[in-house]
């Protein structure tokens, strides 16, 4: 005959067996250093609101992405900006990525400046990125605004 309470002590056990899974998968969050970087001074000049507001920010999704032949700088993006029709957007940040390692990511762009032609290959956009100084050094850190993939292609920020 089976007790009342054996099944409230085998969920118990199960959840114990759970929990210690659990600790040995979780990990602690990496602790980033800081101290070292030197952030640019913010603008003093002030952009109304309607100025702003004509911006069109929307996650776009890297379809492909490679070098371009004869540049040093630049990486040719092939985006999907939930429109249907792909993107091309150039920018010269080849110094701080592989083309590669963009593949699938879902970026940040403003889609609707004037097209511009670099390296004889027109750019509808541009890419957003932080960028900063290290102290007591002119080298540069520049870092593409990644956002989650859940995020669909043509999402518009606000």
């Amino acid at each position: 005959m089976k007790s009342l309470d054996s099944d409230k002590k085998a969920n118990k056990a199960s959840e114990s067996a759970v929990k210690e899974n659990c600790d040995q998968i979780a990990t602690e969050p990496e602790e980033i250093d800081f101290s070292n970087v030197k952030i640019e001074p913010l603008f003093e000049e002030m952009v109304d609101f309607d100025t702003f507001s004509k911006s069109d920010f929307r996650a776009v999704k890297v379809k492909a992405c490679e070098a371009v032949k004869k540049s040093k700088k630049l990486l040719q993006f092939t985006l999907d900006d939930g429109t249907g029709t792909d993107r091309i957007i150039l920018s010269g940040i080849h110094a701080y990525y592989e083309p590669e390692e963009l593949v699938g990511k879902t970026l940040i762009a403003i889609t609707n400046l004037p097209p511009r032609k670099m390296m004889g290959i027109e750019s509808c956009g541009m890419l957003l990125s932080a960028v900063n100084n290290l102290k007591d050094s002119e080298d540069e850190e520049l870092h593409l605004l990644m956002v989650d993939n859940h995020i669909p292609a043509g999402a518009k920020l606000y």
